[in-house]
């Protein structure tokens, strides 16, 4: 019961401070010290429940053991990180964000392709991943290539789709000042729709960095080496070992974030002159 006034006080408390940060001019400090005190008011708002209301760790375990089973498999966790992120997730997505990119260009290029390749697109995009995954470790194997597959399948379409609607964003007048300047697609692409397509590019390119973590987690479930994030939580739930799982689930929280975070700061750094960047 202690537990359960204490975090009512503190809730309230960091209530009162949240309005008030909120209610100042923004800045960097405001940025980041609303969401941070919002995420520790729910971690021991989490934490009083459990312990006040004495729910059984096997359903719920408190973030306090989660955190102590997090510090005490570090190395395990950074080789289940290193298996389903850098091998799986990254190479997929670099795999299929490239070649999306790639066939984006000859899909502009071609009335056929846009006609023909889209519609395939939306529909391929729209395949369950539960069903797509086996499929793909029946082809490539139980390691990290199927879980690389499986990410190309889910990022190649958003990406797609976001780079052709991007290269058709320059308006006809801007298109016929190219033309004017008797310049060759490739000038074109470069200097005017390339350009004007980055804000759509990078918008696909941070739907696929969430699509990519869950795709590489979900398709280990369907068969993986002894390591990785999904063959570690699937594992940890049959032995009832609920604060793994929720270390496994941190650790793909934070990569997912930070890797969102990554291509954020990159699309600011690329994007600098869009109105969006600009406040």
């Amino acid at each position: 019961m202690i537990w359960i006034v204490f975090v009512l006080v503190f809730w309230i408390a960091a209530w009162r401070v949240n309005i008030i940060l909120t209610a100042q001019k923004p800045n960097r400090f405001n940025a980041f010290a609303v969401p941070a005190l919002f995420g520790i008011t729910l971690l021991l708002l989490w934490e009083g429940i459990v312990r006040g209301f004495g729910i059984s760790p096997v359903l719920l375990p408190p973030p306090s053991a989660i955190a102590v089973t997090f510090s005490q498999n570090l190395p395990l966790l950074w080789e289940d990180f290193f298996q389903t992120f850098v091998k799986g997730a990254l190479s997929g997505y670099i795999i299929g964000c490239g070649a999306a990119f790639l066939v984006a260009v000859a899909v502009d290029r071609s009335p056929f392709l846009q006609r023909g390749l889209l519609p395939v697109g939306n529909f391929v995009a729209a395949l369950p991943i539960i069903g797509l995954a086996p499929i793909m470790v029946m082809w490539f194997g139980f390691d990290w290539q199927s879980k690389a597959a499986v990410v190309v399948a889910m990022v190649f379409f958003p990406v797609l789709v976001n780079t052709v609607q991007g290269l058709q964003a320059s308006d006809a007048m801007q298109r016929d000042l190219m033309r004017t300047y008797a310049a060759s697609y490739p000038q074109a692409l470069m200097k005017l729709r390339l350009p004007a397509a980055m804000p759509f590019i990078f918008n696909g390119l941070k739907i696929a960095t969430t699509l990519a973590l869950i795709g590489a987690i979900v398709a280990e479930f369907f068969g993986s080496p002894i390591k990785g994030m999904g063959f570690r939580i699937s594992t940890e739930v049959g032995r009832l070992a609920l604060d793994m799982v929720w270390a496994e689930i941190a650790v793909a929280a934070i990569a997912g974030s930070a890797f969102y975070g990554l291509v954020a700061l990159l699309e600011k750094g690329v994007t600098f002159w869009h109105p969006s960047q600009r406040g």
